[in-house]
């Protein structure tokens, strides 16, 4: 079975020093992972591997097994994560934001996708809020929404 995401020996090398080493890890269909580590151990280094924006200095990101060397834009619609340091547009409702990234992702019945993540996910009550007024546990419950609305 091929893995939804596979990182092979993926290692960073910034002015002559390894940031990230040999990273290696597999992926399956609707797994979720957490990526954890102390600061400056290369977390977002990888993250930024694994989604094309960095180049690695050996190894390899696989997605559905096509390398993301190859084909970055076509496999990015089917990768979502989520981020401290990414707010959500703030001045937006809370359904305003999912329509967005319901569209930046081409998501199908996109009004059926949000009411179902909106029951699943418990964000009924605060659906018209608007972002930047919630709480901490609130917004992520929505960035949480935002990652798996395009069902990565």
């Amino acid at each position: 079975m091929i893995s939804t995401l596979e990182v092979i020996e993926l290692t960073k090398i910034y002015n002559k020093k390894e940031v990230v080493k040999n990273i290696s890890f597999k992926i399956n269909k609707n797994e979720i992972i957490g990526i954890l580590g102390p600061n400056g151990c290369g977390k977002t280094t990888t993250i930024g591997m694994i989604l094309g924006l960095l180049k690695p200095s050996k190894g390899k990101v696989l997605i559905n097994g096509i390398s993301i060397e190859d084909k970055r834009v076509e496999l990015l619609n089917d990768i979502n994560f989520i981020s401290p340091y990414i707010e959500l547009p703030k001045k937006l409702s809370v359904k305003q934001n999912l329509e967005v990234y319901g569209r930046l992702y081409d998501v199908a019945n996109l009004k059926s996708k949000i009411e179902e993540l909106t029951e699943r996910l418990r964000l009924n009550e605060i659906i018209y809020k608007i972002t930047g007024e919630l709480s901490s546990g609130q917004k992520n419950r929505v960035s949480l929404a935002k990652s798996i609305i395009n069902n990565p």
